[in-house]
């Protein structure tokens, strides 16, 4: 048997853009000597590629070059579905959206183009309202750029993991589909309340 299941997969690249524009918090992970080395960075896709920055003294950095592959994960919403949200029975289930990507990376040496690229992703990530714009002649900005390493990847593989209820009925589907979105908004601000007390 198959798995994940071929109804819990999404193809469609334009989905998948879509999570990593929306969640493009990532997990990045590269191997050295059988071990992961996991670090999570935004990244922004741009010319069907991935770009992203790294701190000189992460320990991955010294792997985001030279052509190494590298996993990485996007992840959407997700949360625990309950029996009781359907109209038919079923069994308790956990609903999610994942992007798994493989991909090479190669270092960007250029300090101009580091500097442009975290112009241009402070800009994307202020959207919509760009409350902050990241100046070019920003002195804090020129003093950590030393400390700074850009990269870009070339991405592989790709893979879509919906797991959103679409093996049942449309009306318990839908019902999965609100239950995502309530569950989600409550959550967050449960655990912020808990974490900030």
């Amino acid at each position: 048997m198959k798995y994940p299941p071929k109804h819990h997969l999404d193809d469609n690249k334009k989905h998948l853009i879509e999570v990593i524009k929306t969640y493009p918090l990532a997990t990045i992970i590269s191997i050295y000597k059988n071990q992961p080395l996991i670090t999570h960075l935004p990244l922004i896709f741009e010319n069907n590629k991935l770009i992203g920055h790294i701190d000189i003294y992460n320990p991955q950095a010294n792997f985001l070059n030279n052509n190494n592959e590298v996993t990485l994960i996007f992840s959407g919403p997700q949360c625990y579905i309950s029996p009781s949200v359907y109209s038919t029975t079923q069994l308790p289930t956990w609903n999610y959206i994942k992007v798994h990507l493989k991909g090479n990376v190669k270092a960007i040496e250029s300090k101009a183009s580091l500097k442009q690229s975290l112009i241009s992703m402070t800009e994307f990530l202020e959207q919509p309202e760009h409350r902050y714009v990241l100046e070019p002649d920003n002195p804090r900005l020129d003093r950590n750029l030393d400390y700074i390493k850009m990269f870009e990847i070339t991405i592989s593989d790709w893979e879509g993991k919906f797991k959103l209820s679409q093996d049942k009925k449309p009306k318990d589907t839908e019902a999965a589909r609100s239950e995502l979105i309530k569950s989600n908004q409550e959550s967050i601000k449960q655990f912020l309340d808990k974490v900030f007390s």
